[in-house]
């Protein structure tokens, strides 16, 4: 048994000898995340510092400065992280040069504070659990993905001695395998995807949580993914609102037992694609080749990793129009470049042929093209229907009133994914091969439409939906099932011909 499932053990005989893991989870969410305050409150103790250092006995949490100047395996994070805030900086001042900016309100941007990441009052909070089986396509024999979600919080005094909490605009992903394929389960056999699957989804059984790594640092540890709210810039005369928010991925490296700065999955490196011409005409022949245009319209592409960026910066909000907001843009002809990646006739000639072979689902337009082309990457799914930049930003139990304290804990794009999860959830239980395919990330698929029906996140109040259907032009057949239900109607939310919202119809 592994040192995180001996601690859920223990967690389990010091609440009476039966946790209800999902007794208090939303039906959209039971089986595929964890986001009940009280529970999370109690496997608080899978603590960053317990699951990379097992052998420490230690029963209090590292601190954020003892964290990473203890934990050797994170050492490249923090110079990575600043770093790239350098670079941030350096790129805001040439861009905005009447604009100030550093940390606090006194500025016009006003910055992330690094001294967060080396405090004695700092620490990452575990903020929800979330099954990732649905990403199994990456690597079968891992099963998909475990996520445990943490919030950065800094902790200060109050006068009676005791502390209070306060979230900070960070999050850190420790992503770990579904499962150790050299892991036996209590009959000796080895541990089947079915059996990890059939874990989560029954309601009592905690070993489900992580899948049971015997050593999480060499075997089933994966990566760390962070996301920060770098800067925040209230509307001025020069620009309206925005807040910028830094992705980036950290691969473990079991020979050298370290996370080491890797690219991020799909999050193509547009401005370096744009410059040279053989990568461009690379990409290009690589995407539009027909095994990975089947993949790209279904959503499991796996680009390449020379097409590829180390970081991300996403512009928030970003609006559903095209602009230099969005990572693909210029790729596209007639977005303001003379040379792009991909001419309306490339795309469509070979949706053509796709369609011919009836290998699309999602993807029949230019405009559904360019669509997902955005969403497929890790800054345009941030962007879709985000909490600011974030779309797990996880429960805040530290509060004296948790049940209060966040209203929802996921974006609707995330708990709009969660029954097309769930289906590969179920079918993996029952010894079936999974269909991975997605929508849209504005969008979920028809799959889910019975229990989505009239919600926000599929045909309901703010939902997304084609304004075409509403009878604004020529139909679009990547967007045509974008409807609203009875007594609402697709409103343009913006300048954008094809995509709205749905509102109450008015006279």
């Amino acid at each position: 048994m592994s040192r995180a499932l001996r601690i859920l053990v223990a967690v389990a005989a010091l609440a009476g000898g039966s946790v209800p893991l999902f007794a208090a989870e939303s039906a959209l969410m039971r089986g595929t995340a964890i986001t009940d305050p009280d529970l999370l409150k109690k496997l608080d103790v899978l603590t960053i510092p317990r699951l990379l250092w097992p052998e420490r006995n230690a029963n209090v949490p590292l601190t954020t400065d003892q964290m990473f100047s203890q934990l050797s395996q994170l050492k490249q994070i923090p110079p990575a992280i600043d770093a790239e805030l350098e670079r941030y900086v350096a790129q805001q001042k040439a861009a905005w040069p009447s604009e100030t900016i550093g940390v606090g309100e006194g500025f016009d941007v006003q910055l992330f504070d690094r001294a967060n990441l080396k405090s004695p009052d700092t620490r990452f909070v575990l903020a929800g659990i979330v099954n990732r089986m649905d990403r199994a396509y990456v690597s079968e024999e891992s099963c998909g993905e475990i996520r445990l979600i943490y919030r950065l919080a800094r902790f200060d005094n109050k006068p009676d001695g005791g502390k209070t909490a306060t979230r900070l605009p960070m999050t850190f992903n420790l992503v770990m395998k579904a499962r150790d394929p050299h892991q036996t389960d209590a009959s000796g056999k080895p541990l089947t995807c079915a059996e990890v699957a059939r874990r989560w989804l029954d309601n009592g059984d905690w070993q489900g949580l992580i899948g049971g790594s015997v050593h999480p640092s060499d075997v089933t540890l994966d990566r760390i993914e962070t996301n920060i709210q770098v800067s925040v810039a209230p509307k001025s005369a020069l620009h309206d609102f925005r807040s910028d928010y830094l992705l980036k991925v950290f691969k473990y490296d079991a020979a050298t037992k370290t996370f080491e700065e890797s690219t991020l999955e799909n999050q193509i490196d547009r401005d370096r694609i744009l410059a040279d011409d053989a990568l461009r005409r690379d990409f290009k022949e690589w995407l539009l080749a027909p095994d990975n245009l089947r993949a790209f319209d279904r959503g499991t592409v796996l680009i390449p990793e020379k097409f590829l960026a180390k970081a991300a910066v996403v512009p928030t909000p970003a609006g559903l129009d095209a602009s230099a907001l969005q990572p693909e843009f210029g790729m596209m002809a007639g977005e303001s470049r003379d040379n792009p990646v991909f001419t309306d006739n490339d795309v469509v000639g070979a949706l053509k042929q796709a369609a011919a072979r009836g290998d699309m689902q999602n993807v029949r337009s230019v405009a559904g093209f360019q669509r997902r082309l955005n969403d497929v990457t890790c800054a345009g799914c941030h962007q879709t229907r985000g909490i600011g930049g974030f779309h797990f930003p996880g429960v805040d139990w530290l509060a004296d009133k948790p049940s209060n304290s966040t209203i929802v804990p996921a974006s609707p794009h995330f708990v709009g994914d969660q029954v097309r999860r769930r289906d590969i959830l179920t079918a993996f239980a029952a010894g079936n091969r999974p269909d991975f395919s997605r929508g849209f990330a504005s969008r979920p698929q028809t799959r889910g439409s019975q229990e989505l029906a009239g919600t926000e996140y599929q045909d309901g109040w703010g939902a997304h939906c084609s304004l075409q259907n509403a009878g604004s032009g020529t139909r679009d057949e990547s967007f045509t099932s974008w409807s609203c239900a009875t007594g609402l109607t697709c409103q343009a939310a913006a300048a954008s011909r094809r995509i709205g919202m749905c509102f109450i119809k008015t006279r």
